[in-house]
């Protein structure tokens, strides 16, 4: 970061604050998060046959991230309560040691939903860690990223 960044939570005099969109223009941003959750394979083969004993852990993982987006404000001190148009999660099981998360969320407003999205992935493979954590304690959560996001000032971000 150069010299010259400005950090945007951050007042003239150095103090956290929220950042004003008051002067920000309405559009329709998009951000979209990755994580993964690697595990056993015989811990994957339960969740997949839908064997563990607490239930459908992706069912209600996903519901756990939906609710957690729309939360994210009461979790993140400088984040805006956002009135969310849409929060997508998917799963990807390409391998058989690992369930890739992905979430999508969609909002018309004057503020992104990076954070969001982040928090949705985050708190749907902490969901997953808990409801199978009796299974396998040694599940690794990882790979928490912004993967792309579009709308607002500062444009259009894909990750490499």
């Amino acid at each position: 970061m150069s010299k010259e960044t400005k950090l945007s939570h951050i007042d003239e005099n150095g103090a956290s604050r929220m950042v004003d969109v008051t002067q920000k223009k309405i559009t329709e941003r998009v951000a979209v998060a990755h994580a993964t959750v690697t595990m056993t394979p015989e811990t994957f083969n339960l969740i997949m046959d839908k064997k563990i004993v607490k239930g459908d852990v992706l069912g209600v993982a996903r519901v756990a991230g939906i609710m957690a987006a729309k939360k994210t404000s009461e979790l993140i001190p400088m984040c805006h309560p956002l009135n969310l148009n849409s929060v997508k999660i998917d799963y990807a099981d390409n391998n058989k040691d690992c369930i890739e998360i992905t979430s999508e969320v969609k909002i018309t407003a004057k503020t992104g939903v990076e954070m969001e999205a982040l928090t949705a992935v985050s708190v749907c493979a902490l969901t997953i860690y808990d409801m199978c954590k009796s299974a396998d304690k040694s599940m690794l959560i990882s790979d928490i990223f912004l993967a792309r996001k579009s709308g607002g000032k500062s444009g259009d971000f894909v990750r490499d």
